[in-house]
């Protein structure tokens, strides 16, 4: 062994008394706590300054105090078994817990100890701790975890996406929906489990509109790798660093199967009672209508009777003698074919078919189709309208329906035995460019208000043999096509029902 001069030594003295002199600079200075501590029962025997601003207390407070009497209660025993939040290392002890402050409030730290021994009997002579503030991660840690279990447990379908479009996990729903419980997923680029439309929106709007502005939103398909069509309500998140730049993409789709099935119930079921309200109405016109089918029928058995009578006998006849007769019975036939082919397509249940249609052209019809009822009733019906109208966007049915109830309903308002007939009043007014507005007045007794208020309720009426169907699905047809639907009293009597329509502009 080589043997230090004097100088040497005192220069090794020199250097360790250097180093010593940095180290404790550096324990006085670190934003950590380092502390020493008895072997036995953990009293501080030092604690750096860092001490006051982690727990609150001065040194000369702490020192001599017993760390087991600041653990958290149910992290004492933790490190006394050596639990597994407490992990060995190269001879280091790292451990997590929970150490109150001198105010009473708990925080965490994160400690790493080492024993020191003594180098003749290696008995342990104390225990040098770093320790330094843990909150801000624990409960991240625990924020994240609990996210983690929301996650997994909601019925949405969350798919996390890589910068290059590929799949990097799927929650529970979206493995299970997808069909990828047994699969490895993770190179499968995220448009295969999209249809063909899906794919186009996400790839030219969903990611572009995301990378600007951290979201998008909108509806597609899905689909599982079995090929079996999901609609969802699907929202594209951008997920970016702390220097703004985007890391990756999470997708959350709401599953919109049993909202799609129950629409289309909904759909189906409006469209039954809507053809049951049509139904209902030409029931209510039943008697009318049989008038104005039985005027024809006569007219053709009386031109064919009165050649019958003029010509039986003869031998030969010509077609002038029987041109007018036969033209007229012929023209009397086609004007109750008519009659018979609106009534089969107004009760005909069948798909709106949104169109552009002449309004006055309708309303001449439903005022035609009216007119034997109205004669019965004693009324009138009267039109009032610019000459030049724009086109009306909607389904021929649907506002004939509306028409028609609104009509029906003024003439029973109005219905007289007088001498005098009242008018029903049927008038046309384009209040705005891109709007019509039709009006239907009576001369009937009015709405009282406490009729008013449920005028419109499915299953009301003010007639005693009424369904109360006729104005509430009236008001959904007309709403459904973008328009109102409401009724006011006339202060010189009578009511007014108006609604609009958009037009085909």
């Amino acid at each position: 062994m080589k043997t230090r001069t004097p100088e040497e030594g005192f220069s090794a003295l020199t250097d360790d008394a250097e180093r010593n002199r940095l180290l404790a600079e550096m324990a006085e200075q670190s934003t950590d706590m380092i502390s020493r501590h008895t072997p036995d029962d953990w009293r501080f025997i030092y604690a750096s300054p860092a001490v006051t601003h982690l727990l609150g207390y001065r040194v000369e407070e702490i020192v001599g105090m017993s760390a087991y009497d600041l653990y958290h209660p149910d992290d004492v025993e933790d490190f006394r078994l050596r639990a597994p939040t407490v992990t060995y290392d190269r001879g280091l002890y790292t451990h997590t817990y929970r150490f109150r402050c001198k105010d009473g409030h708990y925080i965490w730290l994160e400690s790493t100890s080492r024993t020191i021994r003594d180098p003749d009997t290696n008995d342990i002579r104390e225990i040098l701790v770093v320790s330094r503030d843990a909150t801000h991660r624990i409960k991240a840690d625990k924020a994240n975890r609990r996210l983690a279990r929301v996650l997994e447990s909601t019925q949405d379908l969350v798919v996390f996406v890589n910068l290059d479009q590929t799949v990097s996990h799927l929650n529970e729903a979206a493995r299970k929906a997808l069909g990828l419980e047994q699969v490895d997923y993770t190179s499968f680029d995220v448009v295969r489990f999209l249809t063909e439309k899906g794919q186009r929106l996400l790839e030219g709007e969903g990611f572009p509109v995301a990378r600007q502005t951290g979201h998008w939103r909108g509806e597609l398909a899905m689909c599982s790798l079995a090929g079996a069509r999901i609609p969802v309500l699907l929202e594209l998140l951008a997920h970016r660093s702390l220097h703004g730049d985007i890391e990756y993409f999470s997708i959350v789709a709401h599953d919109l199967t049993d909202k799609k099935a129950a629409e289309e119930q909904l759909k189906q079921y409006r469209a039954d009672i809507d053809h049951a309200s049509r139904l209902v109405t030409m029931g209510e016109l039943a008697s009318s209508l049989a008038h104005e089918l039985n005027q024809p029928l006569s007219a053709m058995v009386n031109y064919l009777r009165g050649i019958e009578r003029r010509f039986a006998g003869r031998e030969s006849i010509g077609w002038n003698d029987v041109e007018i007769p036969i033209t007229r019975s012929i023209r009397t036939a086609l004007r109750a074919g008519e009659i018979i082919h609106r009534m089969m397509d107004f009760t005909r249940k069948q798909e709106p078919v949104i169109t552009a249609l002449v309004l006055p052209e309708l309303i001449g019809d439903m005022i035609e189709f009216c007119e034997s009822m109205a004669d019965r009733c004693h009324v009138r019906v009267v039109t009032e309208m610019p000459e030049q109208l724009p086109l009306v966007r909607g389904d021929r049915i649907q506002l004939e329906q509306v028409l028609l109830n609104l009509i029906v309903n003024a003439i029973e308002a109005s219905e007289t035995a007088g001498v005098e007939p009242k008018t029903v009043r049927l008038t046309v007014t384009q209040p705005a460019s891109d709007q019509i507005q039709v009006s239907v007045l009576d001369e009937g007794p009015g709405i009282s208000e406490a009729d008013m208020s449920q005028l419109f309720e499915r299953f009301f009426s003010t007639k005693q043999s009424g369904l109360g169907m006729g104005l509430a699905i009236s008001r959904s047809l007309v709403e459904n096509l973008g328009g109102e639907l409401w009724a006011t009293n006339l202060s010189e009597g009578g009511a007014c029902f108006s609604f609009t329509l958009n037009t085909a502009n």
